[in-house]
C-alpha cells in the first residue's frame, strides 16, 4: 500500500546573529494544526503551508520524537526500511535535530532516541533475536567517505545489485551490542565528519552524512525461519547557502558549489517524483540521490525535516525550503516488510553452525569435501561474536566448538 513522506517544519529561535543584527521574525507556526505561515517584509500577505507537524522555538527534539518519529523507528524493529533526514539552509538546526545535545535530555537529537528506542526494543524481546550493525558515510565534494574507516581519505564506489538496489562498495559494517556501542561509534564519526567555520555557522557541516542501523531479525534462532531485514537511515544533510551571506571562499566556495548541486538534483528527483508525467526519475544525477533512491519513491518510510530560521533576512532561504518540503509532502513510497532475505547475515551464520555439524558427523554437505582441518579461527571467532549477540544460538556453537578441537586434539 502506498504511504506518504512525511514532512514537518523544525523553527529554531532566533540567534544572536540575527538578534545582533536586528532582525524581525517573519515566520510564525501552529503546532495544533500543523500550519506555517511567512510573511514577505515587503508585503503584508502571509504565505502558509501546512505539513503533517509544526514544531516553532520552544519545542524539544524529544517531542519532536514522540510524536512523529518514533513509528518510524518502531516499524524498523518490526521489518520495515527507515529514513529520517534533516533539510534546510545552513545554521538551520539540522545537525542539533539530528545529534542534539547531551543536556538537558530533553534535547538529546534523534539519533541517540533512535538507539534507546531499538535496544530498548531489543531488551525485552522474547521469542524474537536481533543481529545489529552500524555504518556511518558521508558526501563530501561528491566522494564517498567511510567515517569510521581505517583511512578516511580513500573515496569508495557505488554499487548497483540486479534488483536495483544500491550500496557503497566496502563499507565498513560495525557490530553492535548496545545503546554505548552506538554512540561510540556515532562520535568517532562525527569527529572525522568534513566541518568549518562560515559567517553564518560557526561549525557548518560540508558533508552530507548518512547513518544507518542494519537489523536482523528472526523469529525462530533454532532453524532461521522468519528472517527480516531492515535498516534505519539517519541523514544529516548539509545546509544550501548563498555565496554573499556566507563569505565561502576557495576551498569553502567548491564545497558550497558540491552541495548546492546535490541537493538541487535532490530537488529534481523530487519534483519528478511528483510530478506525475515523468518517465524518468533522476536519482544519477547525484551519489545523494542514488544512497537516497530507495527512500524516495520506494521501499521506505520516510520522514523528512524541514529545519527553518525565523529572521526576516532569511526569507528567501526559509521560503525556497517551505517549497522543498510541501513538495515532498506528494512523494508517495511503498513500503513493506523485508521477509527471509537471501543474503541475511542471520542465515549465513546458521549456515556456519550447520556446516560445523557437518564436519563432526564426517558427512559433507552435498557437494563439498571437507578436509580434516580445524576451522579457519577468525571463523570461530565471527561467530562467536554473532552469537553473543543471538544467546540462543550461543550454547549450539559453543558445545561443538570445543567438540571439534577435542577431536583435533586426538591421536
Amino acid at each position: 500500500m502506498a504511504e506518504a513522506v512525511k514532512v514537518v517544519v523544525k523553527c529554531r529561535p532566533m540567534n544572536r546573529r540575527e538578534t545582533d543584527l536586528g532582525c524581525k521574525q517573519v515566520l510564525d507556526v501552529e503546532p495544533s494544526t500543523g500550519q506555517c505561515s511567512i510573511a514577505n517584509p515587503k508585503d503584508a500577505s502571509p504565505k502558509i503551508f501546512t505539513f503533517d507537524g509544526a514544531y516553532g522555538g520552544n519545542a524539544t527534539n524529544e517531542q519532536l520524537y514522540l510524536d512523529i518519529a518514533f513509528s518510524l523507528v518502531e516499524g524498523v524493529t518490526e521489518g520495515y526500511n527507515g529514513t529520517v533526514f534533516a533539510y534546510g539552509q545552513t545554521g538551520g538546526g539540522k545537525t542539533f535535530t539530528m545529534q542534539g545535545l547531551s543536556e538537558p535530555t530533553a534535547q538529546r537529537g534523534l539519533i541517540p532516541r533512535a538507539f534507546d528506542h531499538i535496544f530498548d526494543t531489543v531488551a525485552v524481546a522474547e521469542q524474537t533475536r536481533y543481529l545489529i550493525h552500524a555504518s556511518f558515510l558521508e558526501i563530501y565534494n561528491e566522494e564517498i567517505h567511510d567515517l569510521l574507516g581505517d583511512d578516511i581519505r580513500v573515496p569508495l564506489e557505488l554499487h548497483e545489485r540486479p534488483d536495483n538496489e544500491v550500496f557503497v562498495k566496502d563499507l565498513s559494517m560495525h557490530p553492535v551490542a548496545n545503546v554505548r556501542n552506538c554512540e561510540k561509534i556515532m562520535n568517532k564519526g562525527w569527529r572525522n565528519r568534513a566541518t568549518a567555520s562560515t559567517t553564518m555557522n560557526s561549525v557548518s557541516s560540508r558533508s552530507h552524512s548518512i547513518f544507518t542501523i542494519h537489523l536482523e531479525r528472526c523469529d525462530d534462532p533454532t532453524n532461521g525461519s522468519k528472517i527480516r531485514a531492515s535498516k534505519l537511515n539517519l541523514v544529516d544533510l548539509a545546509g544550501s547557502e548563498r555565496q554573499s551571506k556566507t563569505g565561502a571562499i576557495g576551498d569553502r566556495l567548491k564545497e558550497a558549489t558540491k552541495i548546492n548541486l546535490s541537493l538541487s538534483a535532490l530537488g529534481n528527483v523530487i519534483s519528478a517524483l511528483v510530478d506525475g508525467r515523468s518517465v524518468h526519475i533522476p536519482y544519477r544525477d547525484s551519489k545523494l540521490t542514488r544512497l537516497l533512491q530507495n527512500s524516495l519513491g520506494g521501499n521506505t518510510k520516510t520522514l523528512m525535516i524541514a529545519c527553518l530560521s525565523p529572521a526576516d533576512n532569511n526569507y528567501d532561504e526559509t521560503l525556497s525550503t517551505l517549497r522543498y518540503a510541501y513538495r515532498a509532502k506528494r512523494i508517495k513510497n511503498k513500503p513493506k516488510i523485508n521477509e527471509d532475505p537471501k543474503d541475511a547475515l542471520i542465515r549465513e551464520y546458521l549456515d556456519e553452525i550447520n556446516r560445523l555439524r557437518a564436519m563432526l558427523d564426517k558427512t559433507p554437505p552435498p557437494g563439498e569435501i571437507i578436509r580434516p582441518a580445524t576451522p579457519e579461527p577468525q571463523i570461530i571467532e565471527m561467530i562467536v561474536l554473532v552469537c553473543n549477540l543471538l544467546p540462543s544460538l550461543y550454547l549450539t556453537l559453543l558445545t561443538l566448538r570445543n567438540r571439534i578441537i577435542a577431536c583435533n586434539k586426538m591421536p
